[in-house]
């Protein structure tokens, strides 16, 4: 369980349906998109809904009648929050979508479309994302120059900003250095007047070079630097990509007394492996990525690490493990080019990133660094043995221009690669990604496959603590799935699981193991319940309420008790075979839960249908509950009404012994989470 919810989009519904609006916010949910909505059809319910949510959606009817186009846009305007107005229609001809564009639609979602209504949905909201972080990197750029700008004044560093080879900003210190009583002195004047003859023209052209964008140069040049009276002295002089009152110009350094240039190296090394230190690796993926953004092409950045890394280490002890690091980072070394580079960015992780090759070019370093390695002998002390290797990275291009992006592609590549048994090699790239989806998916198919017939499940659970002192014990139950590196999530297996409708029989996994253990705990004679995620294909199998019964008549169950659960969403998607279901379910004995309850428009309409026993409250309530009274108001009204009509409420995800008391203040019956209890393996 993760300790963050996921990212929830406010959506506005300005509809007449409420059946119309629930079949949207299915789609999303089903889709994966969290979704907290609210509806309006007047101007006085537009308004009270801005100021409560605050959407970043607004889905708009045309045909609601109430309220018309221009009068939602004036309230949109007048409430001034950036936010995107996007239509929904039945039908759709060129008149009638000019009208909707020129009145302040951002765009157009076709009901009978749901993928492109999703599409338009997602799009929207990206692009609204984009301007607020836009706006707040503009803030932050503002705010960044400013402080730039004072320290450039208060910097010893003779430092001047040059535009198409003029001055046109210098701190104090460069005057200084130069000679020059004020900035007016060096307007009109070129940088290369600064410059002695014999070192004119190679910085002519480096910065010829820096003005079309291309790379910096990779280390310091020294130069003969000449002042304004004539006399010259050496000096150190640094570039840097920069920008003046909007224009792009280069940022140049005069240092004349710098730390021998050695120093500084041997700074910047891994003191085990002599290759590149994390702070330093992290500056050239970083200037990798800048260069990217200017269209330079053929880099690709590389996570190598050792398979079965710790059980090395055993081996040979932890005295040793640095030798043998160290022996692994001179081969990956031993294969780098000139442009390339190669940094530890973790403690057995080295990062590589390489510089101007083709996809090919790529392929064959990587395939080279794996035959190198499982090719060597390692000699460690006493001791010769040999290691496979893990490779996972991720083309760089424009389009993925982000350092963090970049890492986590790079990572979560390296992470497939070690889930599937490593010494394996993965890449991620956007234009062969349904090729590496379809044989991820071939992988994990086969995975799955052979966990039914080997039983290579495992069940975790983790305990629903009672705020109302209800008698016994309250577990969910948690699956995991045991892979060759270690136990993966569901998320990982499931909807493959799904497309190959595979979850009934994983189902009755989960619930066979479950009546196994509640049958050995019969003899403590205490009450225990579980919790069973029930998945949506489950609903369709005719022989899974047969199978039950004979299962828990042949256990004898006195004190144990099974709660299947199903999300709201999914609940409302297939209401009429789970209502079928859950009737036939209750007349077993069993119990029934809503789980994401209270994200819908009106949920408890839902159980007019759905005989739920408990109601799990949507997490999304939880983020940071302690600082939102509008959750905790929410959260308090929806325990008041489910205790009316005799249900009981659990709250998931609670991180924070605050959330904790302000929930049982709320009248939550039960309460789950990583605060309270860690999920741990179900025993008898």
């Amino acid at each position: 369980m993760s300790t963050k919810t996921d990212l929830v989009i406010k959506i506005l519904f300005i509809e007449k349906s409420v059946e119309d609006a629930e079949q949207i916010i299915s789609l999303l949910r089903n889709n994966g998109i969290a979704v907290r909505p609210a509806r309006a059809t007047s101007s006085e319910q537009v308004q009270a809904a801005l100021d409560e949510l605050g959407p970043d959606l607004v889905l708009f009817d045309p045909h609601i009648g109430s309220i018309d186009l221009r009068e939602i846009t004036r309230l949109l305007d007048a409430h001034g929050r950036d936010l995107s107005l996007t239509a929904l229609v039945s039908q759709l001809d060129n008149d009638s979508a000019t009208e909707l564009f020129i009145s302040g639609v951002r765009g157009i979602a076709l009901r009978s479309q749901p993928r492109q209504l999703l599409a338009v949905v997602q799009r929207d909201f990206e692009s609204l994302n984009t301007r607020r972080q836009l706006r707040r990197l503009e803030s932050a750029l503002r705010e960044s120059e400013r402080r730039c700008d004072a320290l450039l004044d208060s910097s010893t560093d003779a430092i001047a900003y040059v535009h198409e080879g003029m001055h046109v900003r210098a701190n104090q210190a460069y005057l200084d250095t130069f000679g020059y009583g004020e900035f007016d002195d060096l307007l009109g004047l070129p940088v290369l007047d600064m410059i002695g003859a014999a070192d004119a023209d190679e910085f002519k052209s480096t910065l010829k070079a820096l003005s079309r964008g291309d790379k910096l140069p990779a280390s310091r040049s020294e130069i003969q630097a000449r002042r304004a009276d004539g006399s010259t002295f050496k000096a150190n002089v640094e570039f840097a990509h920069a920008t003046f009152e909007g224009e792009p110009c280069v940022q140049v350094v005069f240092r004349r007394q710098l730390i021998d240039p050695g120093v500084i190296e041997q700074l910047q090394r891994d003191p085990v492996t002599g290759l590149f230190n994390r702070a330093r690796m992290l500056e050239m993926i970083d200037q990798s990525v800048a260069a990217a953004t200017e269209g330079i092409k053929g880099q690709a950045l590389l996570l190598v690490e050792p398979d079965s890394w710790q059980s090395i280490v055993n081996g040979i002890g932890l005295g040793k493990a640095d030798e043998l690091l160290a022996a692994f980072a001179t081969r990956v070394e031993a294969l780098l080019g000139p442009d390339d580079s190669a940094g530890l960015l973790a403690e057995h992780m080295i990062g590589v990133m390489l510089h101007s090759r083709n996809d090919d070019s790529i392929k064959e370093w990587i395939a080279g660094l794996q035959k190198s390695i499982a090719s060597e002998i390692f000699d460690v002390g006493s001791r010769s043995l040999t290691v496979a290797v893990s490779i996972g990275g991720s083309l760089l291009s424009e389009k993925n221009a982000n350092t963090e992006l970049l890492l986590d592609q790079a990572n979560q590549a390296l992470r497939n690669a070690q889930s599937q048994g490593g010494n394996r090699i993965e890449i991620h790239d956007p234009a062969a990604r349904e090729k590496a989806d379809a044989e991820r998916e071939r992988y994990w198919l086969n995975l799955l496959q052979q966990a039914l017939t080997q039983n290579d499940f495992v069940l975790y659970h983790q305990q629903v603590i009672s705020l109302q002192d209800a008698e016994g014990e309250f577990s969910e139950l948690l699956l995991r799935l045991n892979g060759p590196q270690g136990e993966v999530l569901p998320g990982f297996f499931l909807p493959i699981a799904e497309k190959h409708n595979l979850t009934p029989a994983i189902d009755r996994w989960v619930l066979n193991q479950a009546i196994d253990i509640l049958r050995q705990r019969e003899r403590f004679n205490t009450p225990s319940t579980f919790f069973i995620k029930l998945t949506a294909s489950s609903l369709n199998d005719a022989q899974l309420l047969p199978w039950l019964t004979e299962r828990l008549n042949a256990a004898s169950l006195k004190h144990g008790q099974i709660v299947l659960e199903m999300t709201e969403s999914k609940v409302v998607t297939l209401l009429r075979p789970a209502q079928e279901f859950v009737v036939a379910w209750k007349k077993l004995g069993g119990r029934f839960a809503l789980e994401q309850f209270g994200s819908g428009l009106n949920s408890f309409q839902l159980l007019t249908h759905i005989e739920a026993d408990f109601l799990k409250l949507d997490r999304s309530y939880m983020a940071e509950l302690p600082q939102h009274p509008e959750s905790q108001k929410k959260i308090s009204e929806l325990c008041e009404q489910a205790r009316k009509m005799n249900r009981q409420t659990i709250a998931e995800w609670v991180e924070d012994a605050a959330s904790t008391s302000l929930l049982f203040a709320c009248g939550v019956d039960f309460v789950q989470g990583n605060f309270l209890q860690e999920p741990q393996r179900l025993m008898a």
